[in-house]
């Protein structure tokens, strides 16, 4: 029998006939293990490379070009792949991991050897943490190096690939051109199947720079495995959450991922069960649902809600340090955790663990599930959010409320915001409304700074048609500031909100907190608004008087702008340090 998607695995004639008589090369040989300064024609290892993404399915990669990686990126011009170059690998990595969030498709991360290798760390740490499906490729030195040996090859690391695999999925060395193709498909599937996370693949310098007579490579097959719930398991649930008193339900960003966020909601409502959304799992749940506890994770009150939990689902969370209010949280009731990370499963409480992917398993529970009827949910879900906002409004923080409403004001809903480590976003965890699943995005799976801006440039890279908003301190700034280039390159419609209070502003609190003063968290730093018009990129300085207008006509106009806010923001108090054990 034949079908249609046969038909387009096969090369054309053309294609074939290129493959199999590739044109003539001069032979790659230069002093330092370089490229040849003959000109090279045809197709090379690094055309395998490219083949092999487009026919996966790829259409944008990110990366920075470095001496051994070169093969591919000349194979770059041979393609229709479109290229966004970053000037920092991390910042590329960053960029890589929020159009993997946006779009759920792999996103090709295109690095050289050794220190542009290493740079990239950790942005795929983040990747992994957030489960972003980012598909790094980098070169490697000649395969004569490998093995260990110290041959003295510029880049030369005893055993690159030992850097990664503690942070990546999966992490797969090519020797050989033939292995090109089916290593990327490999890493490709796993890079997708959940959990969604980063890869690596590397493949030696002068693999990518010898000529080929393999055929063109089309499409391979690397469709991700699903992660299925065993349906005892998921019948136990059911029968739990059917027949609880007080029902509750833990989101986290594994339904955002899996793109469950009907489900949830559907689930929610037939067991009117109240639900909080973790930091990574925002917009997982309507933020004005009647059953929406929000996301305040980090209040006590939120935490005695959760623990009278007689039977407490959690969907794509870990319950980690964030999630569990700074492990404060003791669950009295039964606890039935869904979690596509085997890891993550019952790592931090005993429950009845369901290893799947979230959305099949929340279809799997609203099948089986019987409806249950309770009118008070509401009421409580009502009374607990007016607890938390007595508590907030007890501490005197109007202008960090007001800052953070200018800002939902002027998002237009719908637009992507990207946090960084900063103290706007840690109230935007708690107190910000995405208006909508998957368009709010930070840093804080691993919690390193830089990640605002050159992630909104990735999403802006993979939807061009809607603003994006980043926002950073002015710590975290310095981090991703040669990225304004790269905003003005690809003229991405990027609004970076800086609020600038002179140095760490978290970490001056916290040293504050902890030991009366604050050492090495003040920064000299620079005109943010003339650095960023030096770059070609419009800037204005603002005051929290005037941020939503000023925010509100840089997100209307084309291209990238900058805001900067000076501002010294507090954060809420902690209500988890008289409860740790």
């Amino acid at each position: 029998m034949t079908h249609d998607h046969d038909l387009e695995l096969r090369p054309t004639a053309a294609q074939t006939e290129a493959a199999l008589n590739p044109p003539s090369r001069r032979p790659a040989t230069t002093p330092h293990g370089g490229a040849s300064r003959h000109v090279m024609t045809g197709r090379n290892g690094g055309d395998l490379v490219v083949e092999t993404l487009a026919g996966l399915g790829a259409t944008t990669v990110f990366g920075l070009p470095g001496q051994h990686a070169l093969g591919m990126f000349d194979a770059l011009r041979r393609s229709a792949l479109r290229y966004v170059g970053l000037r920092v690998e991390n910042n590329a990595g960053f960029a890589a991991d929020a159009y993997g969030r946006i779009t759920g498709e792999a996103t090709p991360l295109l690095l050289s050897t050794g220190p542009g290798a290493l740079t990239s760390l950790a942005a795929l740490q983040e990747a992994a943490a957030a489960s972003a499906p980012v598909l790094a490729i980098s070169s490697q030195i000649p395969t004569a190096g490998l093995g260990g040996g110290r041959h003295g090859y510029l880049h030369e690391l005893p055993d690159q690939a030992a850097s990664f695999r503690g942070v990546v999925k999966s992490v797969h060395t090519v020797r050989t051109q033939s292995q090109i193709p089916s290593a990327i498909a490999a890493a490709w599937k796993s890079a997708l199947t959940a959990p969604h996370g980063p890869v690596w693949v590397e493949i030696p310098q002068d693999v990518l720079l010898a000529p080929t007579a393999l055929p063109v490579v089309t499409a391979p097959d690397a469709t991700p495995e699903d992660l299925v719930p065993r349906p005892e398991l998921t019948a136990v649930a059911a029968h739990l959450l059917s027949h609880a008193a007080r029902p509750a339900i833990i989101a986290g960003g594994g339904v955002v991922r899996a793109d469950a966020s009907g489900k949830l909601k559907a689930l929610a409502e037939k067991l009117q069960a109240p639900v909080v959304t973790t930091f990574g799992g925002k917009g997982a749940f309507p933020w004005e649902h009647p059953l929406s506890l929000q996301s305040w994770l980090e209040d006590r009150h939120t935490t005695d809600f959760l623990q009278d939990a007689d039977v407490l689902l959690v969907v794509g969370s870990g319950l980690g340090e964030l999630s569990s209010n700074y492990h404060t949280f003791r669950p009295r009731g039964r606890v039935i955790q869904i979690e596509a990370d085997l890891g993550k499963l019952e790592s931090n409480h005993p429950a009845l663990g369901i290893h799947a992917d979230a959305r099949l398993a929340l279809q799997a529970l609203l099948e089986t599930v019987q409806e249950r009827t309770d009118a008070s949910a509401p009421q409580r879900v009502r009374e607990l959010l007016e607890k938390v906002a007595a508590r907030i409004a007890a501490q005197e923080l109007g202008l960090e409320q007001q800052v953070l409403a200018s800002v939902r004001r002027a998002l237009p809903a719908g637009a992507p915001s990207f946090w960084d480590m900063t103290i706007l976003a840690y109230w935007a965890w708690s107190a910000f409304d995405p208006q909508g699943a998957n368009t709010m995005h930070s840093a804080q799976g691993a919690g390193g700074l830089g990640y605002g801006f050159p992630a909104a440039l990735g999403a802006a890279a993979a939807d061009p048609t809607r603003p994006v908003l980043a926002v950073s301190g002015d710590g975290g700034a310095l981090y991703s500031i040669a990225e304004l280039a790269t905003a003005r390159q690809y003229d991405l419609p990027v609004t970076w909100l800086i609020v600038d209070d002179g140095g760490y502003g978290i970490l001056r609190e916290y040293m504050t907190d902890a030991f009366g003063q604050a050492t090495a968290t003040e920064l000299t730093r620079p005109d943010y608004v003339a650095l960023a018009e030096s770059f070609g990129v419009p800037g204005v300085r603002t005051t929290p008087e005037t941020l939503e207008d000023d925010l509100a006509k840089a997100l209307a106009a084309p291209g990238p702008s900058v805001v900067v806010l000076p501002a010294i923001l507090r954060m809420f108090a902690p209500t988890h340090l008289e409860q740790r054990v």
